[in-house]
């Protein structure tokens, strides 16, 4: 098993200074090159300080200028809100600066909310067909001149500038949960993350199903990675285990406003919903998130992993951040990548 980093500069409340934050991020990113991870993620989302990231391509050239091996993903490019030709000519100039080491993720968007301040009018659940038409628009600029007529954009011939340095192009991610997705990313030759929030590794069994239909009903297509994230905690001891929780739940009440558009934002801060008008409060039991997150001491997380490589999971990918302080989010990097990582030789 492989891993992954994702992680964001988050702001949990007012009085977090943001240059505490974007130096801590960039040591994070530092420790996970030099720790054995083979990639680090960037998202993209919009007026929310918990995750502050108006352009993945952006943050990923600034961590290509203080990195020299670690892969450098956009999880995810959200094709709604940009225009193909410049997602490919700005992929494309990552790709040169960082040497290339770009793995390039594309997807729908997740938050309603987001949708209504970048794309007035488009419901979240119409975005997959944004991404569908983008990105073999963006694999044909990348390989030469390519004009567009489609549903949503149209263009006259044009090309990437610059091309890529991987060639025929770098490696293509999308997050994948519906069958639907998974037979999309086999037969677009795609890699494939997904995401089983708090789910219990029953969902991960699930995903893997889905992985193994699609490829049952597309023969001779590759197999692609396989790769699942959850928020990760590693703690020194079991008596711990409330701080990460108590961090999660905190920070899921404010996922519940933005998934379900329940409640406000206050300067880029989202309100966390009360658990009382959850319909799936349950979802949030603390015992539950710390069974079914990646939260334990190393001796606990690497049998958890077990699970996972069991399952046939390739890459594992640690989702840093969810509302936990500094000090405490470095403390877990450092217990994973001295104590977890040389358990998967």
């Amino acid at each position: 098993m492989k891993f992954q980093l994702a992680i964001n500069m988050e702001r949990i409340a007012p009085d977090v200074d943001m240059r505490d934050v974007e130096r801590h991020t960039l040591e994070m990113v530092q420790m996970a090159e030099d720790g054995g991870f083979i990639i680090v993620w960037a998202a993209e989302h919009h007026a929310l300080e918990m995750t502050i990231a108006p352009n993945p391509f952006q943050i990923l050239t600034w961590w290509a200028a203080h990195t020299s091996r670690i892969r450098l993903g956009t999880a995810v490019v959200v094709a709604p809100y940009w225009h193909p030709v410049n997602v490919a000519g700005e992929a494309a100039l990552l790709d040169l600066y960082s040497g290339g080491r770009l793995e390039f993720g594309i997807g729908s968007g997740a938050y309603q909310r987001e949708f209504d301040i970048m794309r007035p009018g488009l419901k979240q659940t119409e975005g997959y067909k944004f991404m569908q038409e983008m990105l073999p628009a963006v694999k044909a600029l990348w390989k030469g001149d390519y004009a567009h007529d489609g549903e949503f954009w149209s263009f006259p011939t044009a090309t990437s500038v610059p091309k890529p340095l991987q060639q025929p192009h770098p490696p293509i991610w999308i997050a994948a949960r519906a069958p639907v997705t998974y037979d999309y990313a086999v037969k677009n030759n795609c890699n494939i993350t997904s995401w089983p929030i708090t789910k219990p590794m029953s969902e991960v069994e699930i995903y893997k199903e889905r992985l193994e239909t699609a490829l049952s009903n597309n023969p001779g297509n590759p197999r692609p990675i396989f790769a699942t994230m959850r928020h990760t905690v590693v703690y020194d001891n079991q008596r711990d285990w409330e701080v990460p929780v108590n961090a999660a739940i905190r920070q899921l009440g404010q996922f519940e406003n933005l998934f379900k558009n329940l409640g406000n934002v206050e300067k880029g801060f989202p309100l966390a919903i009360e658990f009382s008008r959850l319909a799936n409060r349950d979802e949030y039991n603390p015992k539950m998130l710390q069974k079914n997150l990646m939260f334990g001491t190393p001796e606990e997380v690497i049998t958890k992993l077990r699970l996972y490589e069991d399952i046939g999971v390739d890459h594992f990918i640690y989702y840093s951040s969810l509302g936990l302080g500094l000090k405490e989010q470095k403390r877990s990097l450092e217990l994973f990548v001295n104590e977890v990582i040389p358990a998967f030789p």
